[in-house]
């Protein structure tokens, strides 16, 4: 959720902090701060807001050009305590020795803040966070190393963190730890970067290290040293992994929002998720990340796909792709109550798992819930090196490439791509037939250019977000396929515009929310000519009886919708399967020019972050 950045090298620590800060902000953020040690002295700098405040307040001060070479940065997503300056970090020991940057939370911060209150120590902000860096600075006191007090205050601590601390006595290295919170090593010539997510560091070095949980390191200019936390004097050896990221991929290339240019990457994140996994002619998916477990793929009779979010809504879609494709059972959990059940899973049942980022925590307990149990886990991740990508079985990577913009988009449709291929595959197993298979498959290859021809039209998507922006509530309905779109539209509408929209299955409507509807509350009907058509006009016409203004998403050439809805958006013909790929789409556009007509940061919707890294 938050960014962590620390640097020690030697460049001029200041302006490589504020650019990992900068390439950070897409996680969502309340406040930023930074601190850099020059000649044992520590100048720090605090702003509520976004980092141009905190480069402002630098500027001013004249320290942008400050010749320090060490320094420890921090975007923050308050958890503890409103957003301040007083409770930004880079957090400081009440003598200003320490300063540490932190993401996570601290479940018993309150025991510890009241032994060290009762101790002596004064507090200066509201967070957990402090009280770890007084802690710190509490076991010097009793004659230990820096690097012991480190070690000795992390076993005291309960809870999830990644943390980054300096010394002003000791400004030859940081002390970084992590545990259940995302935390790296950006190997340089002669310098170090340390941070929560690899595009704050690929601006300066490919090369990485990641911490796994229960690791500190001791990070110098020109080494790096790998213990565990309950372990002290066995180093660990890890090899720097070479991440394929190129910063130019993090620009917005024209675009006025990062959200903006990741939907029109939408065609070619079809084409990346797909490159090399299937052949439409001959009827073949292939999944290399797969191959040495699919004897045991082919056992399973049960499948639960758990997630988060808009992950959830794609795995909510996976259903009705296995199901139909392969004939396994399959129940979608939300990861967040999944890992608090007792789940009861049989020798065959297999979980998916199914995370942008790979470091979601209710997700990540999922798969350690199942490891524990015993039960095969296969993850759908897009970046590379990730934890969960890491922890699983065995996994498939999406290939969307960076996505900036806080709400998702083009990885959405990436796993939608992941989830109809590895449907296929599992019913190729089993009982689907060629000819079927290469009847989904030639429409798949026809995906992004269908795609593109969306993109293409995006002005009615404009013209009608100016109509509706003024609403303050919409229904998204839809059935079978076109539900989960339902639910993903009305959460990016939610996200970025404020609007409250409600996703809801059309049958279900009529069971309650239809009291809702007069002539002040649209709604935004997904309804392609798919199997389940007449029923949905039905619902449809229940609606216009109520005097509720229609958007319709229908198939091209639907005149009959033309005329009952208020508003139509037609997406081309494909089979029922692929539909909601391209109705996503229309949702998005509109969602997106809502939000923009409204001047609001599409980008960093207020209150949300990128990476849910924390309960």
């Amino acid at each position: 959720m938050c960014g962590i950045v620390g640097y020690i090298g030697k460049k001029r620590a200041m302006p490589v902090l504020l650019d990992g800060l900068k390439r950070l902000e897409y996680r969502g953020y309340d406040s930023a701060g930074v601190a850099i040690l020059e000649n044992t002295e520590v100048k720090a700098f605090k702003k509520v807001g976004r980092v141009e405040n905190l480069l402002k307040a630098i500027e001013t001060a004249g320290e942008l050009d400050s010749m320090a070479h060490i320094g420890v940065a921090h975007t923050r997503w308050a958890t503890h305590g409103k957003p301040s300056e007083e409770n930004a970090h880079p957090h400081s020991d009440e003598f200003g020795k320490f300063w540490l940057v932190h993401n996570g939370i601290i479940e018993n911060y309150e025991e510890l803040k009241k032994e060290l209150s009762e101790s002596g120590v004064k507090f200066s902000s509201e967070t957990d966070t402090e009280v770890v860096v007084q802690l710190i600075a509490k076991e010097m006191e009793a004659g230990l190393s820096f690097e012991e007090a480190f070690r000795v205050a992390l076993k005291k601590l309960r809870g999830a963190y990644g943390i980054v601390v300096m010394s002003a006595d000791e400004p030859e290295y940081l002390m970084a730890a992590r545990n259940s919170s995302p935390l790296l090593i950006g190997v340089g010539d002669g310098e170090m970067i340390v941070a929560s997510d690899a595009s704050a560091v690929v601006g300066t070095t490919k090369k990485i290290v990641y911490l796994e949980d229960g690791e500190l390191a001791k990070v110098s200019a020109d080494g790096l040293k790998i213990e565990l936390i309950a372990e002290a004097g066995k180093e660990l050896k890890r090899e720097a992994e070479t991440v394929d990221m190129d910063a130019s991929e993090i620009e917005k290339d024209g675009h006025d929002f990062f959200m903006h240019k990741e939907i029109f990457e939408i065609p070619s994140a079809v084409l990346n998720a797909g490159r090399g996994r299937f052949i439409a002619s001959e009827g073949l998916v292939k999944f290399g990340g797969i191959e040495e477990i699919k004897s045991k793929l082919r056992d399973i009779d049960r499948i639960i796909i758990s997630a988060c979010g808009t992950a959830a809504y794609a795995g909510l879609l996976g259903e009705y792709f296995i199901e139909e494709l392969a004939g396994i059972p399959v129940e979608v959990e939300i990861g967040s109550e999944f890992r608090y059940r007792s789940p009861v899973f049989t020798e065959r049942t297999a979980l998916i798992v199914v995370s942008q980022s790979g470091e979601t925590a209710d997700t990540l307990a999922a798969v350690r819930e199942a490891k524990e149990k015993g039960i095969l886990v296969l993850g759908i991740v897009n970046v590379v090196g990730s934890t969960i990508a890491r922890e699983v079985d065995c996994g498939i990577y999406t290939h969307a490439g960076p996505e900036i913009g806080v709400a998702s988009t083009k990885a959405f449709i990436s796993q939608l791509t992941v989830l109809l291929l590895l449907a296929i595959y599992l019913g190729r197993q089993r009982n689907l037939s060629v000819n079927e298979t290469k009847e989904i498959l030639a429409d798949l290859e026809k995906l992004p250019e269908l795609l593109d021809s969306i993109l293409h039209r995006e002005k009615l998507a404009k013209k009608l977000a100016k109509k509706y922006k003024d609403f303050t509530s919409m229904a998204f309905l839809g059935r079978k396929y076109s539900f989960p779109v339902a639910l993903e539209g009305a959460l990016k509408l939610k996200e970025i515009s404020y609007i409250h929209g409600e996703g809801y299955p059309a049958g279900e409507f009529k069971h309650g929310p239809i009291a809702l509807l007069d002539e002040k509350f649209p709604v935004f009907f997904i309804l392609p000519s798919d199997d389940v058509y007449e029923k949905s006009k039905s619902n449809l016409e229940e609606i216009k009886a109520r005097q509720a203004p229609v958007i319709a998403i229908v198939t091209e050439g639907n005149k009959e919708l033309m005329r009952m809805a208020d508003d139509v958006l037609e997406i081309p013909k494909i089979a029922n399967i692929l539909s909601p790929f391209l109705s996503t789409l229309w949702t998005y556009l509109f969602a997106y020019h809502v939000a923009d007509m409204k001047n609001l940061d599409v980008d960093k919707p207020r209150n949300l972050a990128k990476s849910v890294t924390v309960e």
